[in-house]
């Protein structure tokens, strides 16, 4: 008898898990996903093409409020909890509704999750997400490639789209960007390595991109979504850290997982962040990782044109996953707002449509600033339509990706983007150390 399993997820770590441990497994009978955090995912059906030969029909996909009720209905034994960025009471709560409902919750470590490379990997992965990994992430692939080493990204999964299209994608090139309808959300992540001329690999079928990506790179770098645990078994792993957010290395999920992993921890925003939080994320990386160094970095903001805020009624739009699973009210565009003298933000709330509107009433914690939201064509519209709607001078775009570009929009925008620079100890030098020691 197949051990019937139902998997929790929103389009990425559940797919891996899926494919890495279950797929092929003939012990187990993974008979649904659930899919959470991410708009427009249920419905769907993971293909057959990629389920394997245990899956003719592939594998339905439903929405996580209907969890309990396929539980019953289907007889499922183990439910695993396969996606990330959640509190630690919610996983509980989570717990709490599949034990009422009858079955076992299971959560898959690293040595059922993690795919080893025959070349060099050095993860960033974070606490939360919104901490600052692609500054990071970008950071190193410069360090690397002036130390003339070959450098591939392997981003974690986006597949918001046609799941066999996104089977493993290759994106050297903003035109890639247009051929595989990237969404806002994976524009983020890859326009700024297309820019400087770095290959980016991401897509469903993580070890097949891992064979591709071993092919033209010395190193690889795994980019790591919200505060997810790596896809890849890293060489050398780097944990982000946020003192705006003082206490959730301990208290979520996974995020905790890789602050005990870490190698690295750089504590970021030391500059907009008050000396106790600091104090307080060092003191709580110490009580449970003792031998991973800590360096302490600035996120600094910078806006391409500032003459364009200085006085002026600004919109101010920021990064969508920051602002919603994340938690955080404010991200880069608030900061230029204030730093380059705007004289007023200007509420977008009134001018609100569609999706977009609902993204204010399921996180009310937002205020005067508008998240980048645009997980499809429908969405991505929706946000022009919002954008256009408001009363402003110009528009701040606190997103890693050239909005005005991307939208048709009738004010002028100006991209605000953070840098990371160390306090006390370089990145460089720590790298250059460590491969030293890596090569000797």
């Amino acid at each position: 008898m197949r051990t019937k399993i139902l998997i929790m997820g929103a389009a990425g770590r559940d797919f891996h898990n899926f494919n890495v441990f279950f797929r092929d497994n003939a012990d187990y009978e993974v008979v649904a996903f659930t899919a959470a955090q991410i708009p427009g995912i249920a419905g769907r059906t993971y293909p057959k093409e990629l389920a394997g030969s245990l899956y003719e029909k592939g594998i339905p996909i439903y929405p996580e409020e209907e969890l309990p009720g396929l539980i019953k209905e289907h007889h499922i034994e183990q439910v695993v909890l396969a996606y990330s960025d959640l509190s630690h009471q919610s996983v509980m709560q989570k717990a709490s509704l599949v034990l009422a409902s009858g079955a076992d919750l299971r959560l898959m470590g690293t040595e059922t999750t993690m795919l080893k490379s025959k070349k060099t990997v050095i993860s960033v992965c974070a606490v939360r997400t919104g901490s600052g990994k692609s500054p990071t992430s970008q950071k190193l692939v410069d360090i690397l490639k002036e130390k003339g080493f070959k450098v591939v990204v392997v981003r974690h999964p986006m597949p918001y789209g046609d799941l066999l299209k996104q089977e493993c994608e290759r994106f050297s090139s903003m035109k890639d960007c247009v051929t595989n309808e990237c969404t806002i959300e994976e524009r983020e992540e890859y326009e700024p390595y297309i820019c400087c001329g770095t290959v980016v690999y991401s897509g469903v079928d993580f070890a097949k991109i891992l064979s591709s990506a071993e092919k033209e790179a010395d190193i690889i770098i795994w980019d790591g979504g919200n505060n997810d645990i790596p896809f890849y078994k890293p060489d050398l792993h780097i944990v982000i850290a946020d003192p705006h957010r003082p206490g959730h290395e301990l208290t979520y999920y996974p995020g905790e997982v890789n602050v005990m992993l870490a190698d690295i921890i750089i504590v970021n925003k030391v500059d907009s962040a008050r000396k106790e939080d600091v104090e307080l994320v060092i003191n709580n990386v110490r009580s449970i990782n003792n031998r991973a160094m800590i360096i302490k970095a600035m996120s600094v903001i910078a806006a391409d044109k500032p003459g364009l805020i200085k006085g002026k009624r600004v919109l101010v739009v920021e990064d969508g996953p920051t602002l919603t699973h994340g938690g955080m009210a404010f991200g880069a565009g608030t900061i230029a707002a204030k730093k380059y003298g705007a004289k007023k933000v200007i509420d977008p709330r009134p001018h609100a449509v569609g999706s977009i509107s609902k993204v204010y009433e399921d996180f009310p914690h937002l205020g005067a600033v508008l998240p980048a939201m645009g997980y499809g064509a429908e969405q991505i519209e929706e946000l022009e339509t919002t954008i256009n709607a408001v009363d402003c001078d110009t528009v701040i775009a606190g997103t890693p990706i050239d909005l005005g570009g991307l939208l048709k929009l009738n004010k002028p925008v100006v991209r605000a983007r953070y840098r990371i620079e160390e306090v006390d100890v370089k990145l460089e030098d720590v790298i250059e150390k460590w491969l030293k020691s890596k090569l000797r």
